[in-house]
């Protein structure tokens, strides 16, 4: 019996800043499992980067290289997963426009995440075409390679319920050239930056990747914690504290059971319960680190990387194409 064909998987990700531990504690160990099991496209998605910093667009080049490197230095394969650049996919672009011209108006208007982040990044100019029309090239760059399964969190479902109706109508109104995709629900712990609100490149309070492993230790030993223990004496309830947040991701559960009871009862202070997460941080991160100085010393590696997979991206983008214009007919 032949063996079953492999499912495909599309993500990606907006260069607009260095990764954090959100994304070590989200994406990036799905993204891993997913390379072993299915047909995975991970693309820089330089584009949507734009839809936001376009008045700081020199910043986007620059950007892309330091989050291939993140990528590689994580454990992504290029012998199993394509890894690519969007803007240099130019079908991408084509397919979108295509899209535009058979979407209702409203569909993008009611997309939740239009005004919220208007509403969250008030120092930028969001009131775009580009902007409003985000959820569409969206949408083509998760048809364009027939993506059977995208992995996304709660807060990207709408948008790809969105990408379902589009597909829907596509094939409605022409020929039936796409599959609906589906949702890969991907579980996402909720961390707590440095100040105790969600962590955030935009709020300025997140713990990178690339972090040495000294201002990681100054970045957490300064984090907000539980405000109940005003004194080394409070107890405290680790489930209110935006530091244990880090422990739930990234210490063993019998170890942060065992801290858990010991803030409940004060018989632990918060900065040596934050070391706990310290060192565990120190030990996750130090193979990455290591990996992470090998790309940087070998830039053309990484270009070279980006570019074989820009061409295989390529590849399947213009067989897909080729469909689309022959079912719209022109």
């Amino acid at each position: 019996m032949s063996e079953a064909k492999k499912q495909t998987i599309l993500s990606g990700m907006r260069p607009t800043g260095p990764l954090h531990l959100g994304h070590l504690a989200g994406a990036l160990p799905n993204w891993l499992k997913l390379q072993d099991k299915h047909e995975c496209y991970y693309s820089i998605v330089t584009w949507h980067a734009l839809s936001s910093e376009y008045m700081n667009s020199q910043a986007i080049r620059n950007n892309t290289f330091e989050m291939a490197v993140d990528w590689l230095s994580i454990g992504l394969d290029p012998q199993k997963s394509v890894l690519f650049i969007q803007s240099e996919v130019k079908e991408h672009a084509e397919l979108h426009l295509l899209l535009s011209m058979i979407i209702p108006l409203p569909w993008l208007q009611r997309v939740p995440t239009f005004k919220e982040m208007q509403n969250n990044l008030p120092d930028k100019d969001l009131n775009t075409y580009g902007f409003l029309g985000y959820p569409v090239l969206q949408t083509a760059d998760i048809l364009i390679y027939k993506a059977n399964l995208v992995p996304v969190g709660e807060d990207q479902a709408y948008h790809l319920e969105l990408a379902r109706e589009i597909a829907r109508r596509f094939n409605r109104i022409f020929q039936p050239v796409f599959p609906e995709p589906q949702m890969l629900l991907t579980e996402v712990p909720k961390l707590a930056g440095t100040d105790g609100r969600k962590m955030s490149k935009s709020f300025g309070n997140a713990i990178f990747l690339k972090d040495s492993a000294e201002v990681i230790r100054q970045k957490i030993s300064t984090m907000v914690t539980d405000t109940r223990r005003k004194r080394r004496t409070d107890p405290g309830v680790p489930e209110d504290c935006p530091a244990f947040t880090l422990h739930k991701a990234f210490v063993a559960k019998e170890i942060r059971a065992e801290l858990a009871k010991s803030c409940l009862t004060a018989s632990i202070g918060c900065l040596d319960c934050k070391k706990v997460v310290i060192e565990a941080l120190i030990k996750r991160l130090s193979p990455y680190w290591e990996k992470r100085k090998y790309y940087e010393q070998n830039p053309n590696l990484v270009w070279d990387i980006l570019e074989e997979g820009n061409q295989k991206a390529r590849t399947a983008a213009q067989k897909t194409m080729t469909e689309v214009r022959q079912a719209i007919g022109i």
